[in-house]
């Protein structure tokens, strides 16, 4: 089992100690590099994190915001990431447009993908054949113990050169655009936010369990990532 586990009592203590982390981890990226490369992902429990961290009157200087993964929506659609990133972080932390790098769940998906990974690349500076290096890469895990938008089964698992990809999520019925592994491997940090009794068993299995990251995704870069539970999603280690 990962020795990197922090547990707290509820949903909102586990936000909080994952959002005080990143802060700390872009601050010292900041100070090494004077920029801080950050991606982060959606979800009911990332919005808690957001609505805190907008409270905190961070700095956000030099602090390059990215999507790990975004549902083929527009942006102003109810189930955009990007609207609930701005919602409950963006426009509440007055971070700079400039700074923000969102997916654009509009276009075609391919597109997109193509799109955005132009984006990274200029932005990070990663070059044709380089895998972009983020500082930090914010992860959920899915009650299916998927992570981003790799669902069990997605043949991309498997895939350690590409840097975005459109997706088909059979599961949930929708296109969407996702990092791929050898991104989320290569993030300086990794850190994943996982709350709720659902993702006891998961979890258990993703941490303990033999290493299948086509059945459990959330394995991929779990070794060296740190994980911030709430005491339900915790129960089964």
């Amino acid at each position: 089992m990962s020795s990197n586990l922090s547990i707290s009592e509820t949903p909102l203590a586990a936000a909080e100690a994952c959002g005080a982390r990143i802060f700390r981890l872009l601050e010292g990226a900041r100070k090494r590099r004077g920029r801080a490369f950050l991606a982060v992902s959606g979800g009911s429990t990332p919005k808690m994190m957001f609505e805190w961290m907008a409270r905190q009157g961070f700095d956000w200087s030099g602090v390059e915001l990215f999507q790990v993964d975004e549902r083929c929506v527009p942006p102003d659609h109810q189930l955009s990431n990007y609207r609930m990133m701005r919602e409950a972080l963006l426009d509440a932390a007055a971070i700079p447009a400039a700074q923000v790098h969102r997916i654009a769940g509009e276009a075609e998906p391919a597109v997109s993908a193509s799109q955005y990974e132009a984006e990274i690349r200029h932005v990070l500076g990663a070059g044709a054949g380089e895998i972009p290096v983020f500082d930090v890469i914010h992860r959920g895990m899915g009650g299916d113990a998927h992570t981003a938008s790799l669902f069990p089964g997605e043949p991309l698992i498997a895939d350690r050169a590409g840097v975005v990809a459109a997706v088909w999520a059979e599961s949930m019925q929708q296109h969407r655009v996702t990092l791929l592994p050898a991104v989320l491997e290569a993030a300086r940090h990794s850190l994943c936010l996982a709350c709720g009794a659902d993702k006891a068993g998961p979890l258990k299995s993703v941490l303990q369990g033999e290493s299948d990251p086509l059945r459990f995704p959330s394995q991929i870069a779990a070794a060296r990532t740190e994980w911030f539970l709430d005491r339900a999603a915790a129960a089964a280690l």
